[in-house]
């Protein structure tokens, strides 16, 4: 069995990808992933794999069969907490990124202490009711944080209608904005990858300061 690359070897590796100022903003960012489903376990592994230097994961639901035509788990991570499959996968990727988890439902109530250390947040919930009171949880509280959400990534459709858009200053969206979960196919794992991989991408490009306009 090879050892494992030392946190210097990696680094350089990631360096001659991405170049050194990059990847130093990179290694210094954190960011709250909420919700470890289809969007958020792929948006954490692609984080990972681009050397983010600290992730929190937010989920309370268990791995669950169903869960495995979309999300980042093994069949032998069945039964386990999301927060726990993901944090043992993210470490067989990148060893060396810190990864904070929290198994907590996030309500209204506590929006205020679970968010102060990061940067920047993702919403990756199923749910419109719990996207929208995250939504409004963090404009109302943390204005000056960036917020990247996701909303309409089900069906068969072209995968060429999810796009990313600026909402305000510190909020972008990305999906399609109208496909829905109960209108018929549900989530198929390609288009929530693509709309996964916009959130992903977003946030390292807020992070390299390349907004949207």
């Amino acid at each position: 069995m090879e050892s494992i690359p030392t946190k210097e070897e990696m680094l350089q590796a990631l360096e001659e990808r991405h170049g050194k100022e990059l990847q130093s903003k990179f290694n210094n960012a954190s960011v709250a992933i909420c919700g470890l489903g289809g969007l958020g376990s792929n948006i954490a592994i692609v984080l990972a794999r681009a050397g983010v230097g600290k992730l929190y994961l937010f989920d309370f639901d268990k791995v669950d069969l169903s869960n495995l035509n979309r999300q980042q788990y093994s069949v032998s991570q069945l039964g386990m907490y999301k927060t726990d499959a993901l944090k043992e996968n993210l470490h067989q990727i990148a060893p060396y990124v810190n990864v904070v988890t929290h198994t907590v439902r996030i309500t209204e109530n506590n929006i205020k202490e679970l968010f102060d250390e990061t940067d920047i947040i993702c919403e990756a919930f199923d749910r419109p009711e719990e996207k929208a009171m995250l939504v409004n949880g963090i404009t109302e509280n943390f204005a000056d944080k960036y917020l990247v959400a996701g909303s309409g990534m089900a069906g068969i459709s072209s995968a060429n209608s999810i796009k990313t858009r600026k909402i305000a200053k510190h909020f972008y969206l990305c999906g399609d904005e109208t496909s829905d979960v109960s209108d018929g196919i549900g989530l198929v794992a390609s288009r929530v990858m693509v709309c996964a991989a916009h959130q992903a991408h977003m946030v390292l490009r807020i992070i390299a300061e390349e907004f949207e306009v």
